[in-house]
């Protein structure tokens, strides 16, 4: 079992969404978050004050799968998830680790089964 966790541009949630759930993904976690790399921020005018945006919105998605469904559920967030043709910095990272165990609370399943 494998963890897929993925940071991506807030605006890019649907499309990574529809796009996992047309290959039969339905179990996500989305969580706002902010963050940078190397955007770095930008800066910001407002009621005639500069100041800097170090950390921007980004959104958080972890999705618990199975090992053998890894390589198409990246390959679908990274196009899902990508600015145009060529990609822009900031559109994100893709984070995969192992799951050692997984339980389904309400019945006590455990395993790829409680996915």
């Amino acid at each position: 079992m494998k963890m897929v966790t993925a940071i991506i541009k807030p605006f890019k949630l649907e499309n990574v969404r529809e796009a996992l759930s047309e290959i039969g993904i339905s179990g996500i976690t989305a969580t706002e978050v902010k963050g940078f790399g190397r955007q770095k921020g930008h800066t910001e005018l407002y009621r005639g004050a500069e100041y800097t945006v170090d950390f921007l919105p980004k959104v958080k998605l972890e999705i618990a799968i199975v090992a053998d469904q890894v390589d198409n559920v990246v390959k679908v967030i990274s196009t899902a998830a990508k600015s145009g043709d060529e990609g822009k910095i900031g559109d994100g990272k893709i984070f995969v680790s192992s799951l050692e165990q997984v339980l389904r609370i309400r019945t006590g399943e455990t395993g790829s089964i409680a996915l």
